[in-house]
Parts: C-alpha cells; sequence; structure tokens
C-alpha cells in the first residue's frame, strides 16, 4: 500500500506525461508571422531554383543547335557523317 501513495504523489508532482515526452521544437518557439515569413522565403528560393534549372537547360539546348547548324555547314564533317550506301540515293 506504501508503494501505491508514493506513486500517486510522484504523478501529482511533476507535470503531466504529455507534457514531458514532447520536446520544445523551434516550431513551438516561433510565433506565427515568422513561420510564415519563413515558409514564404523557402517557397520564393524553390521558385528561384525551378527558374535557374530551366534557364540552364535552355542555355544547353540552344548551345547544342549552334553546334548542330555549325556542322551542318562543314562538308567534312557531312562526308563523314554521310550514310555511306549510295544506291538509295539513285
Amino acid at each position: 500500500m506504501a508503494n501505491a501513495g508514493r506513486k500517486k504523489m510522484r504523478d501529482s508532482k511533476g507535470a503531466s506525461p504529455e507534457q514531458t515526452d514532447k520536446p520544445v521544437t523551434l516550431k513551438d518557439r516561433l510565433g506565427a508571422d515568422t513561420l510564415a515569413k519563413l515558409k514564404l522565403q523557402a517557397e520564393s528560393l524553390k521558385q528561384e531554383e525551378v527558374r535557374a534549372a530551366e534557364a540552364k537547360r535552355k542555355e544547353a539546348e540552344a548551345a547544342r543547335e549552334e553546334v548542330r547548324k555549325r556542322q551542318e555547314q562543314d562538308f567534312g564533317y557531312l562526308l563523314n557523317n554521310s550514310s555511306q550506301d549510295w544506291k538509295k540515293f539513285k
């Protein structure tokens, strides 16, 4: 019986188990306006990253197109890379 009394005293003295199990997070400590600003900043950074990737892709595509056009004007390149089966052109 004495053990049961001690257990009740320990539970009544301390905080509830739910409060002690969860550590305090940064989200809990920051205000709602600060969280909103951080979310907005994260979203804008993601959009900027997408724009940068798109610009890089377009730049690479333009470079490939430029090389292709330059190669089409080079007779030696066309001769070396053309089909050697001249019978189909008769």
